[in-house]
């Protein structure tokens, strides 16, 4: 019976105060007048027991009361409760009064009942919630001696929800001793019964002096620079830290300690949070059906998440691997399912962008109106070591799906591109420059809103540096570098995938898009924090040693070419790259060569052609390509040289 009670949930005592209120207003009457009083003031009676059973659930849900777990209820509860009780009295005392006032006759009401209410409704709606706290077993008061003492970094809003949500769930044994924050206005202030003892600085001395055993990092908002100073503070104290997530990362306004993780390199390298245009991304994409290939991959599924939260009418999920599309299918449907989506139609469609009369068919069904193109081959040294299917995927895949986009009237194309595709020196980054040239000129004959978007290297995303370094690190090392000086430039997946968007509502006929980069990173340096976050000291427990440049890498990579101009545009890390540059005129006759070229596997005729038609290429040393001032043309592309 005890463990019928202690499941009641929050709609059961809403229930419970539907009657509770009724009976404590007669009791309230009933004190005030004594019983054979109440026939003269039964309308006052019936007046504010009627008002009174609206105001208070509105205010008890208006305040949180619905939303706490009163099995583990505290003090501090109990004052929430008491104060919503006492504002529902009020506000149900003052309106009965008025009306009472205007009525016809005026109503006679005893004024000092709403003050006689207020102590019974508050005696019956805590009491009853005490009975749950009570038969759960779990004491008024939690007991701490057995729990883990921590430290929260930011009494900002995420940090008193931290808080309050590790209070209301003392059986996973962690109690909050305090805050720290570096915001003087806040230090020796107290929130929530809590103190902040100070700055990110006073954390080794409150470690010592307090017992703490954990600090969690509750500062979504803040960079990687602030980050890393907190985790390296935390790691000279000898203190275990946890975090939560940028707030990119969140699908809810509600932080709760399930948020917290171990911190990691996204977090180190954490920037600005991105402002978005929301209204423009709701206007690009609700109520459309939305096309997104490569859906599986690291970019693709961001973009099915964040595209979800602008409610398109339909998402299509179009993959070659069929195991990333089931993932990511799945997990759509589970936050419709949970409510975290309002999105029911989803389409997982298993394809080969390469497969035209496929890709015709899945247009003719579904009817795309936006089409975002993630689908690509990325990795440098297996495109320079499998040139034909860079070839056939990256250039003759995308042409394909423009080609169908056209036949189908799409309202908008947007390719995701990358900064390897500025002066490159690899297959990988030719095929993308040579895509990024397919849009603009569809753009061109069509006047439609086809647009591109290049960007750097995204943490986490498959064949980046970071999961292989973590493989390194976990089978001991050595950590590999292809060369000390080596740098990239990174951004995280949500960031960029918010910032594609907001450029996708930017873009207008052949747009090309830069995005804001920062500043390089040394990929020496990112093994170097692997390797801290990872508990271990570098060149000490995990050696770091230098491979060399692999096949088509450069030393640093380049964000514009020589004759590419950037202007800003409406959004402060999206820039417009335009150029003097006089796109190949007979472009479709070369592509429709460079096919024949990839079906009969002549690599070098196909490469030659290809560098013809994208002169920023620089090949790698010791290969000089000829090219002729009509290498446009398709079949007049001479091949001197052999490329692979």
């Amino acid at each position: 019976m005890f463990s019928r009670i202690t499941r009641l949930r929050n709609r059961h005592l809403l229930l419970l105060d539907l009657f509770l209120i009724p009976l404590a207003s007669y009791a309230a009457f009933i004190l005030r007048l004594e019983r054979f009083h109440l026939a003269t003031y039964w309308p006052a009676f019936l007046l504010f027991t009627g008002v009174a059973l609206i105001i208070m659930p509105l205010v008890f849900r208006s305040t949180g009361i619905y939303s706490l777990y009163w099995r583990y209820a505290s003090i501090e509860e109990l004052l929430l409760l008491a104060g919503s009780v006492t504002i529902g009295s009020f506000l149900a005392g003052g309106i009965s009064v008025a009306l009472s006032v205007i009525s016809p006759g005026r109503l006679p009401f005893p004024r000092s009942t709403p003050i006689i209410f207020l102590g019974i409704a508050l005696m019956a709606t805590a009491g009853i919630r005490l009975v749950l706290r009570l038969l759960s077993g779990q004491p008024l008061t939690t007991k701490t001696e057995k729990q883990k003492r921590v430290l929260i970094a930011g009494a900002g809003d995420a940090g008193q929800m931290l808080a309050r949500d590790i209070r209301n769930h003392p059986d996973r044994g962690l109690q909050v001793i305090g805050f720290v924050d570096d915001d003087p206005d806040k230090q020796a202030l107290t929130v929530r019964g809590l103190s902040i003892f100070g700055g990110r600085e006073d954390i080794p001395d409150l470690v010592e002096r307090l017992g703490i055993e954990e600090v969690f990092i509750a500062m979504p908002g803040a960079p990687g620079s602030e980050v890393r100073a907190i985790v390296e503070i935390c790691k000279e104290a000898e203190v275990k830290a946890r975090i939560l997530p940028a707030l990119s990362e969140f699908l809810t306004d509600a932080v709760a300690l399930r948020h917290l993780r171990p911190v990691d390199i996204n977090d180190l390298l954490r920037r600005e949070p991105v402002q978005t245009d929301l209204a423009a991304v709701n206007h690009l994409v609700q109520g459309k059906t939305v096309l997104i290939t490569g859906a599986g991959g690291s970019i693709g599924s961001e973009l099915c998440r964040q595209i979800v939260k602008a409610r398109p009418e339909c998402l299509i999920l179009l993959g070659h691997g069929e195991n990333s599309i089931f993932n990511i299918h799945n997990e759509l449907r589970r936050d419709f399912a949970t409510g975290r989506s309002m999105v029911e139609k989803i389409i997982p469609i298993i394809a080969d962008i390469r497969d035209r009369p496929r890709l015709q068919q899945i247009f003719s069904q579904h009817h795309p109106q936006l089409v975002f193109h993630t689908a690509a081959h990325k990795h440098v040294p297996l495109m320079e070591a499998n040139p034909i299917d860079a070839i056939t995927n990256n250039i003759l895949g995308t042409h394909f799906l423009l080609e169908t986009c056209l036949d189908h009237n799409i309202e908008r194309f947007v390719l995701i591109s990358t900064d390897k595709a500025v002066n490159p020196t690899n297959i990988m980054g030719m095929t993308k420059r040579m895509a990024e040239l397919l849009v603009q000129e569809a753009a061109r004959r069509s006047g439609q809103e086809f647009v591109a978007v290049r960007f750097g290297n995204v943490l986490g995303s498959r064949g980046s540096v970071v999961p292989f370094f973590k493989k390194q690190i976990e089978a001991g090392g050595p950590v590999t570098v292809t060369h000390p000086k080596v740098s990239r430039y990174f951004m995280t997946i949500p960031e960029a995938v918010q910032l594609v968007l907001q450029a996708a509502a930017l873009g207008t006929e052949g747009d090309l898009f830069m995005l804001d980069m920062g500043e390089p990173i040394k990929i020496v340096d990112l093994a170097r924090d692997l390797i801290r976050l990872s508990g271990l000291t570098p060149d000490e427990d995990i050696k770091i040693t230098f491979s060399g440049l692999r096949p088509g890498e450069k030393l640093h990579e380049e964000l514009y070419q020589g004759h590419e101009n950037h202007t800003p545009t409406e959004h402060v890390k999206i820039m417009r790259v335009t150029s003097e540059y006089q796109h190949p005129a007979n472009l479709q006759q070369a592509i429709a060569h460079l096919h024949h070229l990839a079906q009969t596997g002549e690599i070098n005729e196909a490469l030659a052609l290809i560098a013809a038609l994208v002169p920023e290429y620089t090949p790698p040393a010791g290969i000089s390509p000829h090219r002729s001032p009509d290498a446009t043309t398709a079949g007049t592309i001479p091949l001197h040289t052999r490329w692979y």
